[in-house]
């Protein structure tokens, strides 16, 4: 089986400068944020989710002000059955354009050949990463055509983000936060306003939602908070929200 390989070199999205777009968003709304970026990049935008514990806020975002943004769901398979459950019914309330990708390699097919790589220090998790989540991204990327990429991170859900600017470039594509300021009162207040359903889980003390070997609810009194509920406080970061410069990184 050939090595999945994506080394690209940083090439800037086409006339769009990252610092200028990054300072044009700071001072908008979300809503604001996203109706301009669809007005001046719309058909090159693609938007992702992972129906987290707050990803209806972005979904519901899009819905109102970028409806034909395509919204893509990477499918690990080794999600919990409560997210799939979460994915449909906001997809039918929002009338998302969901295009689910999924990794070339089955879960059972994954186990088989290399074992429980998320338990396997940082050069397994790095590897389940590439296998699961970066090969389908770059997949999903090249056929639909995007090279701007909406996310809903936020600088207050973990220190890997705290100092992030609006925009950014990762290799040959824009990565745009739209709700990169909230804060989590914010959050909160936009579920209500919208009545937004929130994640099974999350009353069950999930506070962050990945695949269900490496995510785990807060433990009253434990230390590090959200980021100690990811891959067993090793790293918060899934696989796809690294590093500009990381190798292997989407085109």
């Amino acid at each position: 089986m050939p090595a999945l390989q994506f080394h690209t070199p940083i090439t800037p999205v086409p006339g769009v400068d990252p610092a200028e777009l990054a300072a044009t968003l700071a001072p908008m709304r979300a809503g604001q944020r996203l109706r301009h970026l669809y007005a001046t990049l719309g058909p090159r935008m693609v938007a992702t989710t992972s129906f987290g514990i707050q990803a209806a806020a972005m979904l519901h975002l899009i819905a109102e002000h970028a409806p034909k943004v395509p919204v893509v769901f990477i499918d690990t398979g080794f999600l919990f059955p409560e997210t799939y459950r979460y994915a449909e019914e906001l997809t039918s309330r929002l009338s998302l354009d969901l295009r689910i990708y999924q990794p070339n390699l089955t879960s059972a097919r994954i186990e088989a050949l290399w074992g429980e790589l998320w338990n396997d220090g940082k050069a397994g998790a790095d590897k389940y990463a590439l296998l699961t989540k970066i090969e389908p991204l770059n997949r999903a990327l090249r056929e639909i055509g995007a090279d701007v990429w909406l996310s809903g991170l936020r600088r207050s859900q973990s220190q890997t983000r705290a100092e992030r600017p609006f925009a950014e470039q990762q290799k040959k594509t824009l990565k745009v936060y739209p709700i990169l300021d909230w804060a989590d009162a914010q959050m909160a207040h936009y579920f209500h306003e919208h009545e937004l359903p929130v994640h099974p889980l999350a009353s069950e003390g999930y506070v962050t939602m990945g695949d269900w070997h490496s995510t785990r609810p807060v433990v009253t009194g434990a230390e590090g908070g959200a980021e100690a509920t990811r891959f067993d406080g090793n790293k918060y970061e899934c696989g796809l929200h690294l590093d500009s410069g990381t190798p292997d990184f989407q085109i």
